[in-house]
């Protein structure tokens, strides 16, 4: 059965940093691509970074380029999203996602989610 268990979300002041993980389990983890996903109440979720399993290339969304970086560690079968400089527009649910594929910025895409964690940047 396969796990993505996100952490690592919280409330956090305008121009602050915030370090998200996913932990998985079930996958043959470096085998697969990974991305952060993010969604706001009212909002259609929205692709954020995504990570290649192998040679480590990754994608960032242009809202988030230069102030976030997606990482992962295929030996802890762990992604993180470093979040710096955060904005209150980038408060959402921010969900980890597993594709059994190349890079892409499409949800529909993914194979596997989280369940969410909550970031809430007041201004």
């Amino acid at each position: 059965q396969v796990h993505l268990v996100e952490s690592g979300g919280g409330l956090v002041q305008a121009g602050g940093s915030l370090r998200l993980s996913c932990a998985t389990s079930g996958i043959t983890f470096s085998s697969y691509a990974m991305g952060w996903f993010r969604q706001a109440p009212g909002k259609e979720r929205e692709f954020v970074a995504a990570i290649k399993w192998r040679s480590g290339g990754t994608i960032h969304a242009d809202s988030v380029e230069g102030r976030f970086t997606i990482s992962r560690d295929n030996t802890k079968n762990t992604v993180s999203l470093q979040m710096n400089v955060l904005k209150p527009e980038d408060t959402a649910v921010y969900y980890c996602a597993a594709r059994s594929g190349g890079l892409s910025s499409l949800v529909v895409y993914y194979d596997y989610w989280g369940q969410g964690t909550q970031v809430t940047v007041s201004s």
